[in-house]
């Protein structure tokens, strides 16, 4: 473009720095062209500023509505340095803008005011001739200059001085990233207020019945009590794009009722798919790690009495899948959150009915079962309704300490042909032990690493969740399993329970004899009186014998699956799996003493794979 006087316009809400960048730029020889308050604030303080009206030869209307969309002004702001460009410019009369410096009316202190504001002053906030020369200036930096921070004005007067006239190319990208930016930040903040007004499930409750459908088909937004904790307010689950995949039949759920929920449902979904043809899953969530998991198979008379499922009826394949994963870790399933692959019958909520439980999430519920599971605290039981249509970006992004973090979503899938390069001299696996390794490892695809999960006829039996040393994670479900194992002795479901406990109390009651905890307590102090009293007449049972245990545990040698979400970095935790019945093996290999984690399990006869799929969750 032929030389000229280059132009700068000014039209900003934050005047921080203002008049003393207007005198700088006026030294530097910049015309200076303004909007409302901006060129009166600059003109008050003695300088020279053109009007914006000045070159679109028409005035601020509908209140100030309108003042800078025109082309005069984005004509000056999106021409090219080419032929064309320059040609209807000169043609139109239009001088090229050099520098555009604008910020925004501050939306989010608006709508955060007490009281706060009614619908039509918030839409006076919305800024829309600033978000476009904005946006017009950031696309068009290799010519213009768009300063939106006053944080960036005196360097902007250094380098126009030093460069004679020009800024650096470097300075004129950064400051498009920063222009973009604050025109995302903006935007977002005015759609999540918006989609709060106009698009939220909160009103689906007491709407009336013929409303709900349409408004769940169009909720984009959901607000919640708190955050992880009270104080953690306010609290938010929300898309930007569809409809919320989820819908509430009942209760209110919390962020961490919906951190387990969602991750609960994607594990059953996929641990569902995993089989051909599909199997019902279940799983039982505590604190974004499952408690347990499984997949339907039928209870044995013994499983029924362990799993605390007699008098429920027939167990439907659900149902089972259910009772098989809460009963996995009794313990750590107190206040769990559920999730089903298939569609929660009558069986499965009468499970749920007698165990302490804070919501469930399934793609759908029989009306039965549905008024079972409402009835629940008193009527605050958490029931979602999962679209089985739903499915997530492939790209996944989280906040820390303000930081945003961006991955590709865990895709990985898990299915048979994941356990086939055996690497251990025993290479047989029987359909059951298959099951079993395919259960464990989707199961550690949605635990805290690092992770180790046992696996047992069709279900978890032992998960050690987030522990920094992978031999913590083996002993921990190693001690679970353990105790998994030993809950179906015969001596312990012969114990003989006061009549009238809870099931609360016989679960722990169980739990601190079978891992032997209540043996370290003080002979005569409360807590052991405290737990002798749990049986009629007082009469608890006495310890197992270091040859009962011994004899129970041959029974299920060999039988156990285990997988890894990491390689195993010593031997050790192979020699503690097997002492937990572990047979079968799966990891991710890369460790330098994976020849000699493999010899170890060659001297146990056990089989080992390796899955290539290293599969850490945070």
């Amino acid at each position: 473009m032929a030389a000229q006087q280059p132009i700068a316009l000014l039209s900003v809400y934050d005047k921080t720095g203002l008049l003393p960048f207007a005198q700088g730029l006026s030294q530097a020889g910049i015309k200076l062209l303004g909007s409302g308050g901006t060129a009166k604030a600059i003109r008050n303080a003695g300088m020279d500023i053109g009007d914006v009206s000045d070159i679109t030869g028409a005035p601020e209307m509908l209140g100030g509505r309108v003042k800078t969309l025109h082309p005069a002004v984005h004509g000056g702001i999106l021409a090219r340095d080419i032929p064309s460009d320059v040609a209807d410019l000169e043609a139109q009369k239009i001088a090229p803008i050099t520098v555009v410096v604008c910020n925004l009316y501050p939306f989010n202190e608006t709508i955060a005011k007490i009281p706060p504001p009614t619908i039509p002053e918030a839409v006076e906030e919305v800024d829309i001739g600033g978000v476009t020369l904005l946006r017009a200036a950031a696309k068009n930096h290799a010519r213009v200059v768009i300063l939106s921070d006053p944080k960036d004005y005196d360097e902007f007067i250094a380098q126009w001085k030093s460069g004679n006239g020009t800024v650096s190319e470097d300075f004129r990208r950064r400051m498009a990233v920063k222009a973009f930016s604050h025109t995302a930040a903006y935007d977002s903040a005015i759609s999540n207020y918006f989609r709060r007004q106009y698009s939220s499930a909160d009103s689906i409750a007491s709407a009336p019945a013929a409303d709900k459908a349409l408004l769940v088909e169009r909720a984009q937004q959901l607000t919640l009590r708190y955050g992880a904790n009270p104080h953690q307010k306010p609290a938010q689950a929300y898309v930007t794009e569809g409809n919320l995949p989820f819908s509430v039949l009942s209760g209110s759920p919390g962020y961490i009722n919906l951190l387990d929920a969602l991750a609960s449902y994607a594990l059953v979904a996929e641990l569902s798919a995993a089989f051909e043809p599909a199997k019902a899953a279940a799983a039982s969530f505590k604190h974004v790690s499952p408690a347990g998991a499984a997949v339907e198979s039928e209870l044995s008379e013994t499983e029924i009495k362990v799993f605390d499922v007699a008098g429920v009826g027939a167990l439907s394949p659900i149902a089972s899948a259910y009772a098989r994963a809460r009963g996995a870790d009794r313990m750590s399933s107190f206040g769990d959150f559920i999730a089903l692959s298939h569609t929660c019958d009558v069986p499965t909520a009468k499970i749920i009915s007698r165990e302490v439980s804070d919501g469930i999430i399934a793609p759908g519920y029989e009306p039965e079962a549905l008024d079972i599971l409402k009835k629940k605290k008193g009527g605050k039981y958490c029931v979602l309704q999962m679209d089985t249509s739903y499915k997530p970006a492939d790209v996944e992004t989280r906040q820390v300490y303000g930081i945003s973090l961006e991955q590709r979503r865990n895709d990985a899938k898990i299915s048979p042909a994941t356990f086939t390069n055996f690497v251990s001299k025993n290479r047989e696996l029987s359909p059951a032990a298959l099951t079993d390794l395919i259960v464990a490892t989707l199961a550690l695809k949605y635990t805290q690493s690092n992770s180790v999960c046992f696996a047992y006829r069709g279900g978890t039996i032992g998960l050690g969740a987030g522990q920094q040393s992978r031999i913590h994670c083996t002993r921990l479900a190693g001690s679970k399993a353990d105790a998994w194992w030993l809950r179906h002795h015969p001596r312990v479901l012969s114990f003989d329970w006061k009549k009238g406990i809870k099931r609360a109390d016989r679960s722990n009651g169980t739990d601190v004899f079978v891992t032997g905890e209540i043996w370290e307590s003080e002979e005569g102090g409360s807590e052991r009186k405290e737990w002798e009293a749990l049986f009629e007449d007082g009469k608890a049972p006495t310890p197992f014998t270091k040859e009962e245990k011994a004899a129970w545990f041959k029974e299920i040698e060999g039988k156990v699956a285990l997988s890894s979400d990491a390689f195993f970095p010593f031997p050790d935790n192979v020699r503690r799996a097997t002492r937990s019945g572990v047979g079968y093996f799966a990891a991710p290999g890369g460790s330098v003493m994976d020849d000699k984690v493999i010899e170890t399990a060659d001297e146990a006869k056990a089989v080992y794979i390796m899955t290539d799929l290293r599969l850490f969750t945070h």
